[in-house]
């Protein structure tokens, strides 16, 4: 599980953010997750957390949990030099945040990830990726 380098053990609300920051992390560019199978993927590795918290752990990945990431090119689905590409998870009809909907429908855009025919949602069937779709080490 991630650590930081030097420090205290992470807390369980730690520990779970760290694992769900380290799904997304891997995301490739062009590829979008949604919050529920992120949360059945840190489930079956932690046994806890749902959609919710996922979301919960995007929405303070800025702030609350920057400590939990490396500082490096954004990891294995970041090449645009972006710590957490948090635009690639949607919910479960493939719609990114409301409140950011913007924002992260022109990051998909310019990522090549294909969209639904009024651009508003992701088309999953087409986007969706899963971590064994990776190299091995993408995760770990």
């Amino acid at each position: 599980m991630n650590q930081p380098p030097s420090g205290p053990p992470l807390t369980d609300v730690e520990e779970y953010a760290a694992a769900v920051l380290d799904v997304v992390r891997s995301i490739p560019s062009g590829r979008a997750m949604t919050y529920g199978l992120i949360a059945e993927i840190v489930g079956e590795e932690l046994g806890r957390g749902g959609p919710r918290q996922v979301g919960s752990v995007l929405a303070g990945s800025g702030s609350r949990y920057a400590h939990l990431v490396p500082d490096d090119d954004g990891g294995p689905g970041g090449d645009d030099g972006d710590r957490v590409p948090w635009w690639r998870v949607v919910n479960a009809a493939g719609s990114p945040p409301q409140q950011h909907l913007t924002e992260a429908l022109d990051a998909l855009r310019a990522e090549g990830c294909p969209l639904s025919k009024d651009g508003r949602r992701v088309n999953l069937r087409r986007a969706v990726w899963f971590p064994e779709d990776a190299e091995p080490t993408a995760l770990r």
